[in-house]
Formats: C-alpha cells, sequence, structure tokens
C-alpha cells in the first residue's frame, strides 16, 4: 500500500506524527507538501492528493488543514473520492470499515499530534466491511454519477 498526505499550513503541524504513524505501520507514503508553515491555500493540497489517488499513484490519502472541514469539502468534489473527515479513532474505523473511504481529513487546530497518529494507525488497520455497507456505497455513487 502507498498513501499520499497533503496539507496546508494549518496541517502542517500534524503530518510528522502522521508519517510517523505509517512508517510504524511499514506503509510507503508520499508526500504532496506543503513544507512549511507558511500561509497556502488547502484546495491545493486537496486537488494532489485527490488526483493521486484517482490516478492509482497512491492507494489512499490523508488529507490536513485546520479543521480538517475545507480540506474534505475539496476533495470530495471529485467524482470517486470519499475522504472521511475524522475527529476521532471510532470515526477512524468507522470511515474505514462501513463508508470505504479512500482518504481520510483531519485539523491541526482540534487535532493533538498523539491523536493524529492514533486515528491514522486506527484507519489503515481497519478493513472495509463490505455486506449492507456496500449497498450504501452503490447509492452515494448513483448520486455522484447524476449530480457531478
Amino acid at each position: 500500500m502507498k498513501v499520499g498526505i497533503g496539507c496546508d499550513h494549518g496541517g502542517f503541524v500534524l503530518k510528522e506524527a502522521c508519517i510517523e504513524a505509517l512508517n510504524e505501520l511499514g506503509i510507503e507514503y508520499c508526500d504532496y507538501g506543503t513544507y512549511s508553515e507558511e500561509s497556502v491555500d488547502y484546495p491545493d493540497f486537496a486537488v494532489k492528493v485527490a488526483q493521486a489517488v484517482l490516478n492509482n499513484h497512491v492507494d489512499k490519502g490523508i488529507l490536513l488543514c485546520g479543521t480538517g472541514i475545507g480540506i474534505s469539502i475539496a476533495a470530495n468534489k471529485f467524482r470517486g473520492i470519499r475522504c472521511a473527515h475524522i475527529t476521532d479513532v471510532f470515526s477512524a474505523k468507522a470511515s474505514a470499515e462501513h463508508n470505504n473511504a479512500n482518504i481520510i481529513a483531519m485539523g491541526g487546530r482540534i487535532t493533538s499530534p498523539s491523536e493524529a497518529k492514533a486515528m491514522v494507525k486506527a484507519f489503515f488497520s481497519t478493513p472495509f466491511a463490505g455486506g449492507r455497507h456496500t449497498l450504501r456505497l452503490d447509492k452515494i455513487t448513483q448520486i455522484e454519477k447524476n449530480y457531478l
């Protein structure tokens, strides 16, 4: 597995913790920036990671901004992206198990590095359950086809 990671200046504080968690899990990653706390626009990094997932350059993604909200909204504008804004270990597991999310988003101003690390480990260690959840994801795919 290979994971794309991207952030704006507000999420930069969490990026190293996420990379540490990926390393501990033995998961390869590709860093799409940003590389400092200098102000940048989060949609630019949502585009980079979402395109990398859709083009199969990476299998899944991690996006980080101040709250995780804006960057997840931007990523979810792409047909085929299921970016889950996660705030705790439970939502990390549920986004993998129930929603088969292919990107997770977190906020550097609302999440500590240790919490981010635990959420990354939970997300990448939880398999998709399939079953009734597949039917629901099929409905989301139909919404994308009809409205995106």
